[in-house]
């Protein structure tokens, strides 16, 4: 379905064991490119940033499979745990639909980092709602979700488009200047 599709994979702080284990699971359906980077973030101890060539959507899933997926879920949840509490690492997940999808993970606390990991998939659910003609700013390229530790679930962060920024506040968007 899917021939030659390249994933890039940019990271520091991660442990060979880490990435090679990663690397794994992509392999099979995915080129990888790796790129190890510097800090750029005295915030972070770790991060990773995996870019999917792909939508976000239910046929990204079916496609990778699921079981594939949860085992990924399951490695980002064994990298929070290695680094202890905190904002030991931070993990950003880019699908390359359109509009492109953004996770942004870096949550502090280990059991709402590893709720956040598990509430992925429910972001699906939202999608056809958040990406609504009618409620987006226009010409949207890109879409990021930030965890809400406040009440525990993916929210709509931030959009860009062509040369515009917006942030989601309350239910709307509002243009940065």
């Amino acid at each position: 379905m899917h021939e030659n599709l390249k994933t890039h994979l940019k990271y520091y702080g991660i442990s060979p064991w880490e990435i090679e284990v990663i690397y794994g699971f992509l392999n099979s359906r995915f080129t990888i490119l790796q790129e190890e980077i510097q800090p750029d973030s005295e915030e972070f101890v770790s991060f990773l940033e995996i870019e999917i060539p792909l939508a976000f959507n239910d046929e990204f899933f079916k496609w990778f499979e699921y079981k594939r997926w949860e085992n990924i879920k399951d490695v980002f949840k064994e990298m929070k745990r290695r680094r202890g509490s905190g904002n030991a690492i931070k993990i950003q997940m880019n699908f390359l639909g359109n509009p492109k999808i953004v996770f942004i993970l870096d949550v502090g606390d280990k059991q709402l980092y590893d709720n956040a990991i598990e509430k992925i998939d429910f972001v699906l659910e939202l999608l056809p709602y958040h990406l609504d003609p009618e409620k987006l700013p226009s010409d949207v390229i890109e879409i990021s979700y930030r965890f809400d530790i406040e009440s525990v679930r993916w929210r709509l962060n931030s959009a860009k488009a062509n040369d515009k920024k917006y942030s989601f506040k309350g239910d709307s968007w509002k243009e940065l200047t």
